[in-house]
């Protein structure tokens, strides 16, 4: 199944003690990398939450994930500071107020609106039943995140679907063009062969001379390389029906799709099918583009 490697997806958990709203978007990466932005109050909860989103919302993208917690309580277990932290604020602070001349204004409860400033000791046994709240809400998170991966990947895979048909269609036409042009080549090669061994008066052998023209016109022929071409195709379809993500697969499929027009275009000098392999590099380009956002 093809997968958008950019979505979204949302889900709030509204509580007794607290509201927890996380939120997950995500934007195309060669790599799986996910960022977490937690209150720090709950920064022990990251490792947990990147695992669980590399394990069953996406193997592949540039994830970011925003936990936002609302508590209705005064904390859990003991309330403390961050000294360090702290003392880091107040100064940048009192800078506002010496360098660019703001009131200063500073008391306890200005300062304390900033939450970072607090540290909240929770006991160990009480680490696993957040983690598992917090995991129910992540849980409906990404299954909205996953319904519009699957939303775009399907948008994705149909328009990349009417583009190898098309491909295909140029294939057809190349071949027929193809072998008109090689009856062609073999028959104007050999007037042309013999009008220069007549004006040289040299005599050659009827069966070699036939040979040679065969071998050459067998130089320019396309037939491996439509062959190959239409392999891919179905190979395409084949890795589009996987459950696995295909995103890489396809990728080198493309890679392989423009070696063999590309191929075609030198070994052809007929004009028509020039134009038409330009038309097929044209589409398979946009199939490239197309195939960066899948997974």
């Amino acid at each position: 199944m093809m997968k958008s490697m950019t979505a979204f997806g949302r889900a709030k958990l509204e509580g007794a003690e607290k509201d927890i709203t996380i939120e997950l978007k995500s934007v195309n990466s060669r790599f799986f990398d996910c960022n977490v932005k937690l209150p720090r109050a709950y920064i022990f909860l990251e490792e947990k939450i990147k695992d669980h989103v590399k394990r069953t919302a996406t193997s592949r993208a540039k994830v970011d994930v925003f936990v936002t917690v609302d508590d209705h309580t005064s904390g859990v277990g003991s309330v403390g500071l961050d000294t360090a932290y702290l003392e880091s604020y107040l100064a940048a602070l009192r800078r506002l107020n010496t360098e660019y001349g703001l009131k200063d204004d500073i008391s306890v409860m200005t300062v304390a609106r900033n939450q970072d400033i607090f540290t909240h000791e929770k006991a160990e046994a009480d680490l696993d039943a957040e983690w598992e709240t917090f995991r129910a809400v992540l849980d409906l998170a990404i299954a909205d995140y996953v319904k519009m991966r699957e939303a775009e990947g399907e948008k994705i895979g149909s328009d990349i679907k009417g583009k190898i048909e098309l491909i295909r269609s140029y294939a057809d036409r190349v071949e027929q063009l193809s072998r008109e042009d090689n009856v062609g080549y073999r028959d104007k090669l050999e007037a042309r062969i013999r009008q220069i061994l007549d004006s040289s008066d040299v005599t050659v052998d009827e069966n070699r001379l036939l040979t040679e023209c065969a071998i050459w016109a067998d130089k320019i022929a396309i037939d491996e390389e439509l062959v190959r071409l239409r392999s891919h195709f179905t190979a395409f379809y084949e890795i589009a029906g996987s459950p696995e993500p295909s995103g890489r697969k396809l990728d080198f499929l493309v890679q392989e799709l423009n070696r063999e027009t590309n191929t075609i275009g030198s070994k052809c000098n007929n004009a028509q099918i020039a134009r038409v392999v330009v038309d097929m590099k044209g589409e398979i380009e946009k199939i490239r583009e197309q195939v960066q956002n899948l997974e």
